[in-house]
């Protein structure tokens, strides 16, 4: 398996790539703000094919250019039906005194003409997406969004670990997801952390939306919120 990544934009949101290997058809897991050009020269210098975007949430830091993706290689992206909205209307998950804060911070940035791409597929609970030889399956994980989901897959190497699974801003090192946006809900990030979370063997390894990689094991033994649960 081939994975490799970048931060994008100035709010640092983590946008991965997933193939076989070389030359493979590969997932594109967030493409957020200012990302197009570095896509770009990630498919190119690996040699992919660009099977499809798939969107932890509609928060804009993460799926600013889904969009351009989408028809640049002529994908479909896999978004929740109940963040699909977001996909037209990013900033009806922000409040209106933080959106225009936000349109102020970024206002040398080129807002694109948000839409929806051509074709959208809903990444429910049980979903299981092709690309090329591997297959993700989709978790739905509501309380950061009510859309929010993670995308797992099995990890074919020979290091200590069963699957790798991009958490988008549900799961972090350390941390969880914050309910305070529009759209949050504490209620269900707990029981999402319950069910999608402690149910996972150890040695999955996360790749969070911001920051750096964990693992299950790690945030069972650390992680302040998945303590509180466990006890």
């Amino acid at each position: 398996m081939l994975l490799t990544s970048f931060p994008a934009g100035p709010l640092q949101a983590n946008c991965y790539f997933v193939a076989a290997g070389e030359g493979a058809p590969c997932a594109i897991v967030d493409p957020g703000m200012e990302s197009f050009e570095a896509i770009q020269k990630v498919v190119d210098q690996h040699g992919f094919t660009v099977a499809a975007v798939l969107v932890t949430h509609g928060h804009f830091d993460h799926m600013w250019c889904a969009q351009d993706v989408a028809a640049a290689y002529d994908c479909p992206v896999w978004i929740h039906p109940a963040d699909r909205h977001l996909l037209s209307d990013p900033m009806a998950a922000i409040s209106g005194q933080s959106a225009a804060m936000l349109r102020e911070q970024f206002a040398g940035i080129d807002m694109p003409e948000f839409g929806e791409p051509a074709d959208v597929r809903d990444a429910v609970d049980g979903a299981r997406i092709e690309v090329g030889e591997l297959v993700l399956t989709v978790d739905h994980c509501p309380g950061h969004t009510p859309g929010t989901v993670m995308y797992r897959v099995d990890y074919p190497g020979p290091e200590p670990v069963s699957q790798v699974a991009f958490s988008g801003d549900f799961l972090f090192f350390g941390s969880i997801g914050r309910t305070d946006l529009t759209g949050g809900d504490h209620a269900q990030m707990q029981q999402s952390l319950r069910d999608k979370v402690l149910s996972l063997p150890d040695d999955v390894v996360v790749l969070p939306g911001h920051g750096q990689q964990t693992s299950v094991g790690r945030e069972k033994a650390t992680n302040p919120f998945l303590a509180e649960l466990s006890a």
